[in-house]
């Protein structure tokens, strides 16, 4: 009877979707292709603010449950467990659901860009969600935010891959996508746009703007309708600024860029390191998730997202911070909780490390805002404690710290200025936010030209970056520009055999083993002297005469490093290999010329 009733449910949801499917044609079908793209915006917002009350809510609820174990049993190691059974079912779902891999991080998304004409595939319209819930959900030390920007934009992707939209409108959608994610997940709007057009759009139009607007404000609005505000960060506080106070703000800043790289470092080592298990995916979870398991054990509220603890922090009652840990004892001592939260401003990055290196999926958004946090109240209390200051406001420190460090990382100081504006509910504090977001920025760039999430996808050329025109050049896809039917000869070979094959259009000619290897090219004009005397043409072999080319180019370097290698070659004909194996060749006037198209197609725009 069961079987049944779950057979007729599905089938009614099956009918469901296709009669939205027909009316969303029949809309294509009637409205002007502007218009339809402010409906799909508005469907991949209400889609993706869904996917965060899912998410927010469970991560929540888990947090809630795991104190209430902790006050019931009277022990710091209660929830030191969740992470350990979280991660490890994380990998197991990965391993059996998901194809055994999951791209983690807002990377993934600038990649798809770059790289990919913003398709995602299907499963990041799910994948990202179960995972994610069952990793921070169960106390790993990570943040949703990424994973939801993934969901976002895999449902703007997908949206407009169902509907055969452009590519331009792809990508569009996919950035609402994000905008409507973070918009829903903090109940921001701006920031939502702002984090869209800063992070994921480095080159958007002003015709992009109004659907971005529309996707973070719906996005914004479900979450505000059907969120309960316990699970949003967010601050009931009044908060002014003293100007008296700037001198201390400057300081914040510089400290921020500081821990921004102190945190951006640590965590790719700790990921660099657990790249050694790749083979052994339930022994890495183990591992690193019982790591986390005693970090958490000492420091607790290195648990989940840690928002609450933010809030704790904000409060008038910070040492309430110090509950069911082993200093609980310590309470009345306020050295003890300063030296407790510097030290987990020094952990945080590991914390994070060991749970997205160990297999876990989250991203460095939530990290980002807790390290924030405690940075600034560490800064408000150090100073009221060694008596520099009695009317420092703690609680604006610890606020204004979450934006140095965001903008640290993330090389985004708007996104961190209005992030915390809105969630703050009012702009008091907006010169603050200025001067610690754009220091600690400045002190990021100057150590690290790219974001913590992008630096290993913008070294290798695969992330548009600030640069438009690296950004032109690295959307160029020069495979598909090399010439794969050049003619080829073998060292055995001689002059006679091949002086046919050399034209205006192939001044040379690449010399190959049994195995499609390139061993060396014969050049014209280091045969030219050759070439008029017939006896020494006839009996010249290959062999004699091929030399080494200055340059190779490989199938999976970036046009950056390509136009490098012509640079430094001087020559406008290169062999490319693809995996080893000779593939073709390719001339820099090509390149040139195609460079020149899509920077047509970018000015028509």
């Amino acid at each position: 009877m069961s079987n049944r009733k779950s057979a007729s449910v599905k089938l009614f949801i099956r009918r469901i979707f296709r009669r939205l499917e027909s009316l969303f044609f029949l809309a294509k079908a009637l409205l002007s292709e502007r218009n339809f793209i402010y409906l799909a915006s508005v469907v991949v917002a209400i889609s993706c603010a869904l996917a965060v009350i899912v998410l927010k809510s469970f991560a929540h609820n888990v947090f809630i449950y795991a104190n209430y174990a902790n006050s019931y049993l009277k022990l710091p190691y209660a929830n030191s467990l969740f992470p350990i059974f979280g991660i490890l079912l994380t990998v197991f779902v990965v391993k059996k659901f998901l194809d055994g891999s999951i791209e983690k991080g807002s990377s993934r998304i600038l990649f798809a860009v770059a790289k990919k004409g913003g398709i995602l595939p299907k499963k990041q319209m799910y994948a990202q969600i179960i995972t994610s819930s069952l990793t921070v959900g169960l106390g790993g030390s990570a943040g949703l935010e990424s994973p939801i920007t993934i969901t976002g934009a895999a449902f703007g992707s997908n949206f407009a891959q169902k509907y055969k939209l452009t590519q331009k409108d792809r990508i569009l959608l996919l950035a609402c996508g994000v905008a409507a994610g973070i918009g829903a997940a903090f109940n921001a709007p701006i920031a939502g746009v702002l984090f869209a057009i800063e992070v994921v759009l480095t080159d958007a139009g002003i015709s992009a703007f109004i659907p971005i607007i529309i996707s973070a404000a719906t996005g914004a609005l479900v979450s505000e309708i059907l969120l309960s505000r316990d699970v949003l960060l967010t601050f009931k506080q009044d908060l002014t600024f003293n100007f008296h106070n700037t001198p201390y703000y400057i300081l914040l800043g510089i400290l921020a860029g500081f821990v921004s790289i102190y945190h951006a470092r640590n965590f790719r080592k700790v990921e660099h390191f657990f790249s050694r298990f790749k083979n052994n995916t339930y022994k890495r979870a183990l591992f690193g998730a019982s790591i986390l398991a005693v970090l958490i054990f000492f420091f607790p509220t290195l648990f989940g997202e840690g928002y609450e603890s933010i809030k704790i922090l904000s409060d008038s009652h910070p040492e309430v911070l110090l509950d069911n840990s082993l200093l609980q004892n310590f309470q009345n001592n306020p050295w003890v909780l300063l030296a407790f939260v510097g030290m987990i401003v020094l952990l945080k990055s590991f914390a994070t490390g060991l749970t997205l290196g160990s297999g876990g999926n989250g991203g460095n958004f939530a990290p980002s805002l807790f390290v924030g946090s405690y940075l600034g109240f560490f800064v408000a209390k150090s100073i009221h404690l060694l008596g520099l200051s009695n009317t420092l406001p703690i609680a604006n420190f610890t606020i204004v710290g979450m934006a140095g460090i965001l903008s640290g990382l993330f090389h985004a100081p708007l996104t961190a200025i209005f992030l915390i504006g809105e969630i703050t509910g009012g702009y008091d504090l907006m010169v603050p936010l200025m001067i610690v977001s754009s220091i600690s920025y400045a002190i990021s760039k100057q150590f690290d030209k790219h974001s913590m999430d992008v630096k290993a996808l913008a070294d290798r050329g695969e992330v548009f970056t600030s640069d438009k025109d690296k950004n032109i050049l690295q959307s160029i896809d020069f495979l598909k520009l090399v010439d794969v039917g050049v003619a080829t000869t073998t060292t055995d070979k001689t002059l006679e055999n091949i002086l046919d094959l050399i034209t205006t259009r192939q001044p040379i000619i690449p010399v190959l083993d049994d195995n499609n290897k390139l061993v060396g090219i014969v050049d014209f004009e280091a045969i030219r002297s050759i070439v008029f005397h017939p006896y020494r043409v006839k009996f010249t072999t290959v062999q004699e005469v091929l030399t080494q080319p200055i340059e190779v180019l490989h199938h999976d370097d970036g046009m950056e490093a390509i136009m490098e290698k012509f640079e430094r070659s001087n020559q406008d004909l290169l062999p490319v290999t693809n995996n080893g194996k000779f593939f073709g060749l390719i001339s820099k006037t090509t390149l040139l010329e195609a460079y020149r198209e899509k920077l047509k197609e970018l000015i028509i725009e």
